[in-house]
């Protein structure tokens, strides 16, 4: 005898008397559906024991993993996903995205949709630059799934949730970014940093104090600000250091994105650059390499993060514990063009 033809999408659409979109619109846990046309979908689907086309049939299938973004538009974002998706392809594991104001009918990282997210077969989730809350760990494990944050927005210590994060040595990088300018003889250098929520944009700015304090130099609140990783935000909180009756000679912004708005506020003052602002940026994304001038950088290794947070989230679905909690991979000083010795004498 041969297989049992699988039942499809059309069929519980025709026994549950509504169109293949409003089936498949509860199948994917989407808004639009009245709440007894969706239990009749779900009582069709189990009557006629229908199986997801997603779903892990008897190991045939690759695994899949849940990738939440905050945002898919940043060049950040897409070097994550670049890693986590050669991961898949290494490892037989199928990669699915997805974000916090997607049209989901219960909330990204609630224990519902941790929950629903099991029910279409899928072994993990990975969490990319989203705010979490301390609850989503035992959601996680309730529903079955690993779970991985890479650079977590939180206000606590993940390690104290039981969580497992995936990030780089944040605190080394804004270290190094800052020591390279002093090395330089900057003086006066301005931080314009992530949204202050962000672990990550914490620990930039905290290593950038540790570098001034190491050189005996002041950390002047006027030149410090945290507003945002976008290149927006680097464009204002520079507007706003250059326009101080003592402006710095150089700023450390916490992204590259954030660098490009820092270039776009100084070439509206007509500021030559590097000779008269240096700038470094953090990440090393494609955008550093073809910034004018070409960005100084802190590299972080983005692609590997992704990789590692695919392996990691994979062996605990196959219930294998963490080696750690929280991993950190190395960051590296890259300089380019958009960094030089500031104009005249440093100032003490």
């Amino acid at each position: 005898m041969g297989r049992p033809e699988r039942t499809t999408l059309d069929a519980v659409a025709a026994a549950a008397g509504v169109s293949k979109a409003t089936a498949s619109k509860v199948l994917n846990d989407r808004d639009g559906v009245s709440d007894a046309t969706r239990q009749r979908v779900l009582a069709a689907m189990k009557r006629l024991r229908y199986e997801p086309s997603t779903a892990r049939a008897a190991g045939s299938l690759h695994p899949v993993v849940t990738v939440l973004f905050d945002a898919y538009e940043s060049l950040y974002a897409a070097q994550v996903l670049a890693g986590v998706v050669a991961a898949g392809l290494e490892l037989d594991i199928d990669v699915v995205t997805t974000n916090p104001t997607g049209a989901h009918r219960h909330d990204p990282l609630s224990a519902e949709w941790f929950h629903r997210v099991a029910d279409k077969g899928h072994v993990g989730v990975i969490v990319v630059t989203t705010e979490v809350s301390p609850e989503v760990a035992g959601d996680s494990t309730g529903a079955g799934l690993g779970l991985v944050l890479v650079d977590p927005v939180t206000a606590r210590d993940v390690d104290d949730d039981g969580l497992v994060s995936v990030s780089a040595t944040n605190w080394t990088g804004g270290y190094q970014a800052t020591e390279h300018l002093i090395a330089l003889g900057h003086r006066r250098i301005g931080f314009a940093g992530g949204p202050a929520e962000s672990q990550p944009a914490r620990q930039r700015l905290h290593g950038h104090v540790a570098a001034l304090s190491a050189a005996g130099l002041a950390n002047d609140p006027a030149l410090t600000k945290q507003d945002g990783f976008r290149y927006e935000d680097g464009r204002d909180m520079a507007a706003a250091f250059l326009d101080l009756p003592s402006p710095p000679t150089a700023i450390v912004a916490s992204c590259d994105a954030g660098a490009l708005g820092v270039i776009a506020a100084a070439r509206d003052r007509q500021l030559r650059l590097p000779q008269e602002l240096s700038i470094i940026g953090f990440d090393d994304t494609y955008a550093a390499e073809s910034a004018s001038p070409r960005l100084t950088t802190i590299h972080q290794p983005l692609r590997e993060m992704g990789r590692l947070a695919l392996r990691t989230v994979l062996a605990q679905s196959r219930g294998q514990a963490p080696e750690a909690h929280h991993y950190e991979l190395v960051t590296s000083l890259i300089v380019r063009d958009s960094t030089a010795p500031p104009p005249g004498p440093p100032t003490a």
